[in-house]
């Protein structure tokens, strides 16, 4: 990606932080017409949008202090399971992408076909069950060296998403679907638990 490329991505400010950040980074979120929030996932719904940065502690932080209220002008009703809500969608829209992997036949799962198609460089990103065990992943997570890492999952959902048995370890091939996986599954780390990972090129997990 050029720099100019870069400059012109659509940029939102988070009403929690106050940082102007790329809309990827972001959850919108709109005003029904009854005044209860709903977050708009899609970026498709009618209405002047609001938006937060992807972490349950700031969507906390804007409920305490009322910022959804603020940034609307009106008073907005926030429904008590809002966060649970957006885990679940941003949840189904990662396993509808993983699906499509399904669908194509892309999807390689089991530690001695992932690692060789590391070693040959097939792969373009790589998918750890986070309940796996901690040698294996160390040891594919170094063949993997600069591609994405995902490690958000447990083995029953990566099973369930790529129909495939007892899925620990899982490598897909570089495809268009996979840049949009990476933004759904960045945005759902930072509403599941703490060691829920997504590992960007260019990003260490400690940014």
């Amino acid at each position: 990606m050029s720099q100019d490329q870069g400059l012109s991505e659509p940029e939102r400010r988070c009403i929690a932080t106050g940082q102007v950040l790329k809309k990827q980074d972001l959850i919108r979120f709109v005003v029904a017409p009854d005044g209860v929030l709903v977050p708009d996932l899609q970026e498709k719904l009618p209405g002047r949008g609001i938006w937060l940065s992807s972490q349950r502690e700031n969507l906390e932080l804007a409920c305490k202090k009322g910022l959804f209220s603020r940034a609307a002008r009106q008073k907005v009703s926030v429904p008590d399971d809002l966060d649970n809500r957006i885990e679940m969608g941003l949840m189904t829209r990662c396993m509808n992408l993983l699906g499509l992997a399904r669908k194509r036949g892309d999807a390689v799962s089991g530690f001695a076909k992932v690692e060789a198609s590391l070693r040959k460089n097939k792969a373009g990103l790589l998918l750890a069950a986070r309940d796996g065990a901690p040698d294996g992943r160390k040891k594919l997570k170094a063949l993997a060296g600069k591609l994405p890492v995902v490690e958000l999952f447990d083995s029953q959902e990566l099973s369930q998403a790529l129909g495939l048995e007892n899925v620990i370890h899982a490598a897909l091939p570089r495809q268009g679907y996979i840049e949009k996986f990476l933004i759904e599954a960045s945005k759902l780390s930072g509403f599941r638990c703490q060691d829920a990972e997504v590992k960007e090129p260019g990003r260490s997990s400690d940014d």
